[in-house]
């Protein structure tokens, strides 16, 4: 996150933090966080196929940031996939649908990568129930077709701005129509856009749902790079407002303050300005669909990537605790009459360049290999 963000011009509430942050000087001017940014520099260098692959499957989009993935591997062609429970979101995310969506991404993200190479995944998924591994995954050499969405691996981010005054052009609409459920554009989309923002100001207002993201907010680079997960603010006017004391989890928490409402208006503004707004959904609501909508997801993701455009997710009316009951109804009603279930509902839009987000390095998502191995 850097200081161009919207959000930041409702948190400073004037010229005051300009000011103060012009007179930080060099401090101001080295506040990427360096050492969080690293692994998508060392995505690919890796001697062994499978941390190769692994190694950009690590760049997938999560909720939360969260990163759950862990991984081990076995002899020398196969790895196991794990869900970490220690990156569980238990309010917002009780059943751990939406983090299952995220490990989707990484496995499909994780098949593209060795596909570059040639190599086949052999994947089977929970061979012990949801007690052991969440996918066994064995690289075959073989006849494999890169995929081509894998080009825009190194430049998909979820977008965090407003979205540029602009409709989606007719090339953009035939390339996202192909991969999601429904798009939503002008007056159609109204009604989702009216659920977002109402799901979204549920989620502020309810105490635990708005504490678990301010548990996980790092601000400022010692924070991110420390810990490169979470919400991450950085840049020198962040980096600012928490040295003056105006940015802090404690303000944070309190939706009354002047940081709290700047971010969450950001996301009011975000949702308003979007081009569209795309769902998926899925007929049932087994692991498999939740990790088939993941793949659906990162693909989307690339497609609109190369398309020049952003994406951005806004799911909370699809989450399942008990304020989010009426959106969550709402939506489903709506949108999967038939006993379905919306696994996403996103922000598509024309959009600004977004920064790099900070990962965990590869070697610290990986189990340890038996001693007796």
């Amino acid at each position: 996150m850097t200081y161009s963000r919207r959000k930041t011009l409702a948190l400073i509430g004037g010229g005051t933090l300009v000011a103060a942050a012009g007179g930080v000087g060099l401090f101001a001017s080295t506040r990427t966080p360096t050492a969080a940014l690293v692994p998508w520099d060392r995505a690919g260098q890796y001697s062994d196929p499978r941390l190769r692959a692994m190694s950009y499957a690590l760049l997938a989009p999560n909720p939360h940031n969260r990163q759950p993935w862990e991984a081990e591997l076995v002899g020398d062609d196969t790895v196991h996939i794990w869900r970490d429970p220690a990156r569980d979101l238990p309010v917002t995310d009780p059943f751990a649908r939406q983090l299952t969506v995220g490990m989707g991404c990484f496995l499909d993200l994780m098949r593209m990568a060795a596909a570059e190479e040639g190599y086949g995944i052999d994947q089977t998924l929970f061979p012990d129930g949801e007690t052991g591994p969440m996918a066994v995954c064995r690289f075959v050499a073989g006849a494999v077709q890169p995929d081509p969405l894998f080009a825009h691996v190194l430049e998909r981010r979820s977008h965090k701005e407003v979205f540029a005054d602009r409709p989606l052009d007719a090339a953009s609409v035939d390339i996202i129509t192909l991969r999601v459920d429904l798009l939503a554009q002008g007056d159609e989309a109204q009604a989702l856009r009216d659920l977002a923002t109402e799901a979204w100001l549920i989620e502020a207002a309810t105490h635990d749902a708005w504490k678990e993201s301010i548990d996980l907010l790092r601000i400022g680079k010692a924070e991110i790079d420390a810990q490169p997960d979470g919400i991450d603010l950085g840049g020198p006017m962040f980096e600012a407002l928490s040295r003056m004391g105006l940015l802090t989890r404690e303000a944070s928490l309190d939706p009354t303050t002047m940081a709290a409402q700047g971010a969450i208006q950001g996301t009011v503004d975000a949702i308003a300005s979007a081009a569209g707004l795309v769902l998926l959904t899925s007929s049932a609501n087994t692991r498999a669909d939740q990790i088939a909508t993941g793949a659906r997801w990162l693909q989307l993701n690339l497609a609109a990537t190369g398309a020049g455009l952003g994406v951005r997710p806004v799911s909370q009316a699809l989450q399942e605790y008990p304020e989010m009951a009426a959106p969550y109804t709402a939506i489903h009603q709506a949108y999967a009459p038939d006993r379905g279930t919306v696994q996403m509902l996103g922000l598509l839009g024309y959009a600004s360049a977004t920064p790099r987000t900070p990962r965990w390095p590869l070697e610290t998502r990986m189990r340890p290999i038996p001693s007796n191995a």
